[in-house]
Order: structure tokens, then C-alpha cells, then sequence
């Protein structure tokens, strides 16, 4: 193998909690809520699904419906998915809504996972080439710059700087081209069967983990090192 692959969210970097974003959010604003009013709009807000990377959506109003499926293709209609679900939910102001999509957005609203950049700085020493291919609707290279990752990464492809999501075999076409490696020595690594596997479909080897909370998942992307033949774990 001479490349991988990396998703974003869930595979490489978790969101914080709901409560979290509410209160990083609340803090930095003119507003206040009451503790037992605060922890019930964040049991809200992850019922809608309205922190982007966190808990999916248990329902969709019609208004977000309607670009729910595309919502990655393009800065504007991710900003309105989101706020869109999360205006679900009443507020102390209604700019709140856009000041909590906002702060999803900052490095503090993210947290590697324990094994992330080891495993990336390996694969970087044994000069295997490496790419970010995220269903996104915004640029997350501050984050990578911000916990120090950004150095392992040769490339990031980003489905709304293409305006395609995964998963469609183009995403992942546009990545290996710019490592310059072929498919079928491509290692793909994410959390959702459905868009990351769509890797597959271009003759990638697909290697999923799952999406869980970045203290439950210590050492999960370790056994991609031996997929490429990268030797010993570091």
C-alpha cells in the first residue's frame, strides 16, 4: 500500500458534546441560561441532531429535509441544514443558532483521537502518502494546524470545495490522483459503512472504525499501520 485515505469526523477527530458546544458557545456570548434550562436544550439539540459530527438527526423538519441529502456540496446549504435543526430548538436569542454553528467550526469544538497523530506521523516517516476525505461543508485545515497535525497531511479533499459527496467514486478519485497512487494500493479508513465504503467501488481496501467518544476509542486506528506494512506500532 503506498496511500491512505482518512475520514475526518469519528475517524480521526471526535466533536465535543452537545453540552459542551452549548456551554463553549454560551460563554462567549451576552446570553445566559439557567443550569437545569441549559442541560434541557442541549438533551434538545442532540435529539435534532444539530451539532454537526455529533448524534444524527431523529428527525427531519421539512424545511431541512429538502437539503439534508446534499448538505455537503457547498458552505451555504451545510450552514442551513444545521441551523436549520438546531432553530428547532427555543433559544435565549435566535443568533445563538449561528453562533453555535460557528463554534463547531473552531479547534476547541474538536479533539484527536489518542492514536491520530502516531499513526500519522509513521505513516509519514515511512513515506506513505496520506489524505483527509471529508463530507464537509466548511475547511477543517485549522483544526489539523491547531492540534499539530496538519504536517502529516499531503492533501485534503473536501466535498464542498468539489461540490460531491462520498459516496461517489470521484471523491475518492480526486484523492489518490493528488497522492499520485493507484486505487488498488489505497487504504481508506472511516466510520460510515455507507459513505466510506463507497472507496471500494474504485478498488481502494476499505478499514472502518467506529464513532465513538475519543476517550472509548484509544487505539483503534493502530492496525492500519500493519495494513500498509508499516512495521512495528508505534
Amino acid at each position: 500500500m503506498t496511500a491512505v485515505l482518512f475520514d475526518f469526523s469519528g475517524t480521526l477527530f471526535r466533536v465535543e458534546s452537545t453540552e459542551s458546544w452549548l456551554r463553549g458557545t454560551l460563554a462567549e456570548a451576552p446570553w445566559d441560561l439557567p443550569e437545569a434550562e441549559l442541560l434541557e436544550a442541549a438533551r434538545a439539540l442532540e435529539v435534532m441532531g444539530a451539532l454537526p459530527g455529533g448524534a444524527p438527526p431523529s428527525w427531519l423538519p421539512e424545511e431541512v429535509a429538502s437539503v439534508w441529502g446534499v448538505r455537503d456540496t457547498s458552505e451555504e446549504l451545510h450552514r442551513a441544514a444545521y441551523t436549520g435543526l438546531s432553530r428547532q430548538v427555543r433559544l435565549p436569542d435566535d443568533r445563538l443558532h449561528d453562533l453555535l454553528y460557528d463554534r463547531h467550526m473552531t479547534p476547541a469544538a474538536w479533539a484527536p483521537y489518542p492514536d491520530a497523530a502516531d499513526v500519522l506521523r509513521t505513516l509519514r516517516e515511512r513515506g506513505v502518502g496520506v489524505a483527509v476525505v471529508s463530507n464537509i461543508g466548511w475547511d477543517l485545515r485549522p483544526v489539523f494546524r491547531a492540534h499539530g497535525l496538519d504536517p502529516y497531511v499531503d492533501a485534503y479533499i473536501l466535498s464542498f470545495e468539489h461540490g460531491v459527496q462520498k459516496p461517489d467514486r470521484r471523491l475518492f478519485t480526486v484523492a489518490c490522483e493528488a497522492l499520485g497512487a493507484d486505487p488498488r494500493d489505497v487504504v481508506m479508513v472511516g466510520d460510515s459503512r455507507r459513505a466510506d465504503g463507497g472507496a471500494a467501488a474504485l478498488g481502494c481496501t476499505v478499514h472502518f472504525v467506529d464513532h465513538l467518544p475519543a476517550t472509548e476509542r484509544p487505539d483503534a486506528l493502530l492496525p492500519v499501520l500493519d495494513l500498509v506494512g508499516c512495521g512495528p506500532r508505534p
